[in-house]
């Protein structure tokens, strides 16, 4: 079985605050690429899981997200072995076919699940780190350990809080020797 650690894409990986379906705007946070790096040779699978309800409220496409995921890859490092998986759909969308809840939205387990299934990933043995409490409460559900990246009054149950997402490799670093 395949440990992983699960990723939040949105400030935790890339600066967004907002809805981004132009891969052209994509800026990959401090530290990040060599933060995903670390996390390979510690011998951990990278799985991007993102909300992506701009695509339910009708601001970009599905193949937006994918555009932007590529570039994503391209800007950690082609050659890293990483998956990504999106959830367009939204409670409050305007789209119809993506006007819904789903088991892949956050905090919901879905991505997770499917990741974990589709690679053969050990979830007691993989962690989940990203920037909201839905990311932390979504890692928990699936069975993995969780980090919360970010500023220290954020809400929210995690394992760990620290302030970058390398602080976070190492805290699994230290946790996996």
């Amino acid at each position: 079985m395949q440990k992983a650690v699960f990723l939040d894409r949105d400030n935790t990986l890339i600066a967004n605050d907002g809805d981004l379906g132009d891969p052209e705007l994509v800026v990959v946070l401090d530290g990040a690429v060599e933060a995903v790096r670390r996390l390979d040779q510690l011998g951990f699978l990278p799985v991007v899981v993102t909300n992506q309800g701009g695509v339910a409220r009708g601001h970009y496409a599905e193949t937006d997200v994918d555009r932007v995921h590529e570039r994503l890859h391209e800007l950690l490092g082609r050659d890293l072995p990483i998956s990504f998986y999106a959830c367009p759909f939204h409670p409050k969308g305007s789209v119809p076919e993506y006007t819904r809840e789903h088991p892949w939205r956050k905090p919901a387990p879905g991505m997770l699940l499917a990741a974990a299934q589709e690679h053969a990933i050990d979830l007691a043995t993989s962690w989940m780190i990203g920037d909201q409490p839905r990311d932390a409460e979504a890692g928990r559900a699936a069975g993995c350990r969780t980090i919360l990246v970010g500023p220290a009054r954020l809400e929210g149950e995690a394992d760990h809080r620290v302030e970058t997402l390398s602080e976070a490799v190492e805290v699994i670093a230290g946790a996996n020797p």
